[in-house]
């Protein structure tokens, strides 16, 4: 943007020095007047082929051939950068540029990724698939076609300026996904202090990462060979519950899903058992867990559990279902 800003500021100024340079050469030379002046100059640097306003002396038609050969070829220079600048497209960056900020001025409870590799895109494509607004910080600069709808910010999230562009203080959370454990631990220490209320998930590569993270602010932390490691492991010993774990969490399964739902204070739920709710009986839906409000998971409730405000439902059952049970716990989309 800076770049383009003073290639544009030198071309005009090259136009209007040579222009200036022209108009008084033929004032002080032949005397003429301003308007005069001014439309020989112009004339002669466009090389439209016009006569001469008046006859030339000696001295003018000197000045004219030195006016010609320094003067033409600075405004096809100026001219060619015009050109380039259209047909390279950087103006339509310019104005796409000024188009993401403010969609990005516009988000408001969204979520912040860091890094935008072969985990930051499977991260925005499930949100993607939950409709949920993000925004991507990137450092490497990335073609149109290949960013489709999605917003991203091209930019090194560890700078606290960055953040801030990406609305930071309005956002429910923030993941990042960075290449390096150094570079998460930065976006996590500024985050937390430019939005104390943030959730933050960071990645770990390294062993001894996942305890500094934590430190600095991160509420969750992921170490992809942990569960990658686990993951192989568990498709060894346990492959059926692997299989079903998959098939349950898996974005767009329109047969299964598993969800977790909240219970807000208008919920219709609050105050009654499961029994009561009929949430087995009449939506088919399987609440595998309830989370309290303080962290503790209660594993296979019974249908005599009452359900409390604050409670968190981790629900198995189709999504017509889901959404349904959503509703009735008052949730907000």
């Amino acid at each position: 943007m800076e770049d383009l800003r003073k290639r544009l500021i030198l071309a005009a100024m090259l136009i209007l020095c040579i222009i200036s340079f022209g108009t008084v050469g033929y004032m002080s030379i032949e005397g003429w007047r301003f308007l005069d002046a001014l439309y020989m100059t112009v004339i002669t640097l466009s090389t439209v082929g016009y006569r001469e306003v008046h006859a030339l002396s000696e001295k003018g038609i000197l000045f004219t051939i030195m006016l010609i050969v320094s003067g033409v070829g600075t405004v096809l220079y100026a001219l060619s950068t015009g050109a380039q600048i259209v047909l390279e497209g950087e103006l339509q960056e310019i104005f796409g540029r000024k188009r993401l900020e403010k969609k990005i001025k516009e988000l408001k409870n969204h979520y912040i990724v860091c890094g935008y590799g072969r985990m930051g895109k499977i991260i925005c494509r499930e949100l993607k698939e939950k409709d949920i607004k993000f925004v991507v910080i990137e450092k490497q600069s990335r073609p149109l076609d290949e960013r489709g709808d999605t917003l991203i910010v091209e930019g090194d999230a560890t700078m606290d300026e960055i953040l801030r562009e990406v609305g930071i203080e309005r956002a429910s959370g923030l993941i990042s996904v960075l290449p390096t454990d150094a570079e998460n631990l930065f976006v996590v220490l500024s985050a937390r202090e430019l939005n104390p209320q943030l959730f933050i998930v960071a990645r770990a590569g390294e062993e001894g990462s996942e305890q500094k993270l934590l430190r600095a602010g991160a509420d969750r932390v992921v170490s992809p060979y942990h569960i990658g490691g686990l993951r192989i492991a568990h498709t060894v010993l346990k492959p059926a519950v692997v299989d079903f774990i998959e098939f349950a969490t898996k974005s767009g399964n329109i047969d299964l899903q598993m969800e977790e739902i909240s219970i807000r204070e208008d919920s219709k739920l609050a105050g009654l058992t499961l029994d009561e709710c009929g949430i087995g009986r009449d939506l088919g839906i399987i609440v595998v867990a309830i989370k309290k409000p303080a962290g503790d998971m209660q594993f296979n409730p019974t249908f005599r559990t009452a359900i409390k405000v604050g409670d968190t439902l981790i629900a198995l059952g189709e999504i017509s279902k889901l959404k349904t049970l959503e509703d009735m716990a008052g949730v907000r989309r």
